[in-house]
C-alpha cells in the first residue's frame, strides 16, 4: 500500500461518511425538515446539509482511526498467537463478548422499568447482520481465512467507535453514528482488497 493509496483511501473514506451522514440525517428527522423542503427554504436546507456532512467527516476519521488500529491489532494477534486459528478463536469470543454487552449492558442501564429488551436485541440484530454480509464480501475477495477478522472489525471495532453514541443513548444519535460507521468501515475493509491486488498487479 503506497502513499497515493492511502491518501485515496482517506479522501474517499471521508467522502463516503459525509453522505451517508447526510442522507440518514435528513431521513431520521424527516418529519422535521419536510417543511424547509416544501417551502424551498435553500438556506436551512444548505445549512443542515453542510451541518450533517461536517458531522459525517467526523464520524468518518473516527472510523479511519479504528480501521488502522485494528490492523496494528491484527498483526499484534498474529504474532502473539502464533496461528491465524487461535487468533480467529479468540477474536470469536471478543465478538460474543461485544453483542453480549450492547443488548444486555445497554438494558440494564438504560432500559426503564418494564421495558421490552427487543429493541436492544434488534439493534445488536442489525450490526450483527449487516457485518456477516460485508465478511462474507471479504472472504469471497481473499479466502476464507479472512472472514473472522473482518467480522470482528465490523463488530468489535464498530462498537468501540460507536461508545459516544451508546454513551448518549438517543435513539436517533445511535442510528445517526452507526449507519455511517458501518458503512465507512465496510468501504475500508472492501476497498483495501482491491487496492491491494492493484498493487501486486503492477510490474515491479
Amino acid at each position: 500500500m503506497n502513499s497515493r493509496n492511502w491518501v485515496r483511501l482517506f479522501l474517499t473514506t471521508l467522502l463516503v461518511g459525509g453522505i451517508s451522514t447526510s442522507i440518514v440525517g435528513f431521513a431520521l428527522r424527516w418529519g422535521e425538515y419536510q417543511k424547509f423542503f416544501t417551502s424551498f427554504d435553500l438556506i436551512e436546507i444548505l445549512s443542515i446539509l453542510f451541518w450533517l456532512i461536517g458531522v459525517g467527516f467526523i464520524f468518518s476519521i473516527i472510523s479511519q482511526m479504528g480501521f488502522f488500529a485494528y490492523l496494528t491489532i491484527h498483526r499484534f494477534g498474529l504474532g502473539i498467537f502464533r496461528t491465524a486459528a487461535l487468533w480467529n478463536a479468540i477474536q470469536i469470543v471478543l465478538i460474543l463478548f461485544v453483542v453480549f454487552d450492547l443488548i444486555y449492558f445497554r438494558y440494564q442501564l438504560f432500559a426503564a422499568e418494564g421495558e421490552s429488551p427487543l429493541s436492544y436485541i434488534l439493534l445488536a440484530l442489525f450490526l450483527v447482520i449487516f457485518s456477516l454480509a460485508v465478511a462474507y464480501i471479504k472472504m469471497q475477495q481473499t479466502n476464507k481465512m479472512a472472514f473472522i477478522p473482518a467480522l470482528f472489525f465490523m463488530i468489535v471495532v464498530t462498537a468501540v467507535e460507536w461508545v459516544p453514541a451508546l454513551r448518549v443513548n438517543e435513539g436517533n444519535w445511535l442510528y445517526l453514528m452507526l449507519i455511517p460507521l458501518l458503512i465507512c468501515n465496510a468501504y475500508q475493509l472492501l476497498l483495501l482488497t482491491k487496492l491491494s491486488q492493484v498493487k501486486k498487479a503492477k510490474p515491479m
